[in-house]
């Protein structure tokens, strides 16, 4: 079993402090953000700090395949309003672009939401279009969308959203998934016992496919199970408990991809990360 578990850890002061960080929990994978992801515009990345980045990971003994970087959270490429729509698209081409200067192969983002002011196709459309516009003007890096709780108009609670934008990608090879465990119980997909967990892995598998999953994020949920609520527990604590997080731990399917905890108290983040690799069965 080739597992590798971190955390999303924090890049404040530059991004070389990421890998820095991962290693004080004993991470082998992990997640930043590349800017502040509560802004708008960043000031581009300085060439020392990407050095010190490549340096920092060499320590940190965490290979770029096993980091994914997540987009701002402003950002909504399905924005009913066009002028909003591009805004959100200059600021996702910057982050890939980000992504490249720092030789990571992945960008993980939220669809899109329709703010109850277009269909959910007609949304989808739209965040397909901004999509292909990046994979146009990007080299290397995969899109990794990230399935959602389907909170408010927020779009990707179903697999079909998934596999929906995976059709109507330009380039295949350079789109991906991520499942956060906790977006896909609040969205009404159990992972609680192996028949749960086993029902909705061959449902995801039929629909999207195993071959598209670039990376998960691990949470508990303080939702209850289809609530549509986005909220997030530390491992244990919530609504789905250990169970499900044995499973995939065990699940060869899930093998050699970043595993990133986004549990709610960072102060244990490296007993999770411990406790997740616990449960590997020989």
């Amino acid at each position: 079993m080739a597992k590798f578990v971190g955390a999303h850890v924090s890049a404040a002061g530059g991004v070389h402090n990421a890998p820095k960080n991962a290693k004080n929990i004993n991470a082998k994978a992990f997640a930043l953000f590349t800017k502040n992801q509560r802004q708008w515009k960043a000031k581009p990345l300085a060439t020392e700090h990407i050095e010190k980045f490549n340096e920092e990971l060499e320590k940190a003994r965490i290979e770029k395949k096993h980091i994914l970087p997540h987009d701002s959270y402003l950002i909504n490429l399905g924005h009913p309003e066009e002028a909003k729509r591009q805004k959100s698209l200059d600021a996702f081409l910057d982050e890939v672009e980000r992504c490249e200067l720092l030789g990571l192969d992945k960008l993980n983002f939220h669809p899109g939401s329709h703010l109850k002011k277009i269909s959910e196709e007609e949304c989808l459309e739209l965040i397909a279009e901004s999509m292909n516009e990046a994979l146009r003007q990007s080299d290397n890096v995969t899109l990794v969308i990230e399935n959602t709780a389907g909170q408010g108009s927020n779009l990707g609670y179903k697999f079909e959203h998934l596999r929906y934008l995976i059709d109507r990608s330009i380039d295949k090879s350079r789109v991906g998934v991520c499942l956060d465990t906790a977006h896909m119980f609040a969205a009404g997909y159990d992972i609680r016992t192996p028949e749960a967990y086993e029902k909705t892995m061959k449902e995801f598998d039929e629909i999207v496919g195993f071959e598209y999953l670039r990376g998960m994020h691990i949470n508990d949920s303080k939702a209850a199970f289809a609530s549509r609520v986005d909220r997030h527990h530390s491992l244990g604590e919530g609504h789905i408990g250990l169970e499900a997080f044995k499973l995939i731990m065990n699940d060869e399917r899930i093998d050699d991809i970043p595993l990133i905890l986004e549990t709610i108290d960072d102060s244990i983040w490296a007993q999770e990360i411990e406790l997740l690799y616990s449960f590997v069965e020989e």
